[in-house]
């Protein structure tokens, strides 16, 4: 349930960051009411998770995964252009997280 509930928080955190981009700086009230209400949601999930998880580890994963995803949407739905350094740098972001999972003590 922890890593539903974390995923849940990610999601959420993600539609709260895309829609600050569609807000034009709070000034449209749709996407500033989905902003609001997606991190609301993201942070209930986010404290659901540190319920069964350590607060490192779940906000490295949450944050980092976030970035990810984050960095995802900037290019697929808006079209923003990424370079090679940024995309090393997510890659380390993923196996940071990888190793965390597989060979952390922390996470048990």
């Amino acid at each position: 349930m922890k890593y539903l509930f974390l995923a849940l928080a990610i999601i959420f955190e993600v539609i709260g960051s895309s829609f600050v981009k569609l807000s034009e700086g709070f000034t449209k009230l749709i996407p500033t009411s989905i902003t609001i209400v997606a991190y609301v949601i993201s942070f209930y999930f986010f404290s659901q998770t540190l319920k069964s998880l350590p607060l490192g580890v779940a906000y490295a994963i949450w944050g980092g995964l976030g970035i990810v995803l984050t960095a995802v949407i900037s290019v697929v739905f808006f079209k923003q252009s990424i370079d090679f350094p940024a995309i090393l740098g997510i890659l380390l972001i993923v196996s940071g997280v990888i190793i965390m999972n597989v060979f952390s003590k922390t996470m048990s």
